[in-house]
């Protein structure tokens, strides 16, 4: 195995990385938000099977949409649609959901548009969401593994997706690369909360930098449905 891969495998990949211990981290603090999770019905926008497999506890019952079909079939406690999590199809939002679920999936999506229906489709389809993204504004850019990749113009990101070895995977072309790069929009604390203007931002932090960013509409206690407050958990300052 390359140094490359081990690195990355240290970082991000491999059970004990710090990708992984992060994670975990984020679970548990799913689970503060969500007393009731165990029992719920989610969507999960835009997410895999690989990760509710992961968990070593799952609600109730999970629809994943995504545009990719998975390699396996999914166990009976989870749905797969294939579809736009932007405009899922009719038969994905058939019942009703607790929580709307989504991991790194917004800043994917492709501009500000479809972020503004992805926005709407989370923050309509259940009473409860959790929204995950990584901040814009964190020096390690997350998909690449490269400082201030974001910043770069995008030839330089091109360049970066091609040839960086701690790319998670490296594109073959120069038209690979720039679709890689160009598909992949991070955002900040300010974009987030004007996409989710009633719900509370918080933070995920490495130190004193803020890693990850979250609008969440949280489960009020012992009552299995949302509240809306005023009051921001994460704290910090705005973006």
């Amino acid at each position: 195995m390359s140094m490359a891969r081990n690195v990355r495998r240290l970082m991000v990949e491999s059970p004990n990385s710090l990708g992984a211990r992060s994670r975990g981290r984020r679970w548990e603090r799913v689970r503060e938000f969500f007393p009731s999770i165990d029992d719920m019905r989610v969507i999960d926008l835009g997410g895999t099977v690989d990760f509710w497999l992961r968990l070593d506890r799952r609600p109730a019952h999970v629809v994943v949409i995504n545009l990719d079909k998975p390699a396996e079939p999914a166990p009976p406690d989870i749905t797969v649609i294939v579809g736009d999590a932007c405009n899922p199809p009719p038969e994905a939002l058939v019942g009703d959901f607790d929580l709307v679920f989504s991991n790194s999936v917004i800043e994917h999506v492709g501009g500000h548009a479809n972020r503004l229906a992805f926005a709407d489709v989370a923050r309509r389809v259940a009473p409860m969401h959790w929204v995950q993204t990584p901040n814009r504004y964190f020096p390690l850019e997350p998909h690449w593994l490269f400082p201030g990749f974001q910043f770069l113009p995008v030839a330089a990101r091109a360049s970066v997706a091609q040839h960086w070895p701690l790319a998670h995977t490296k594109s073959r072309t120069r038209q690979e690369a720039l679709s890689a790069t160009m598909s992949t929009e991070l955002i900040g604390r300010t974009e987030l909360k004007a996409y989710f203007p009633d719900s509370d931002i918080v933070e995920e932090r490495t130190g004193p930098l803020t890693k990850s960013i979250i609008a969440v509409r949280p489960e009020v206690p012992g009552t299995g449905s949302a509240t809306r407050t005023t009051a921001d958990p994460g704290g910090g300052p705005a973006r």
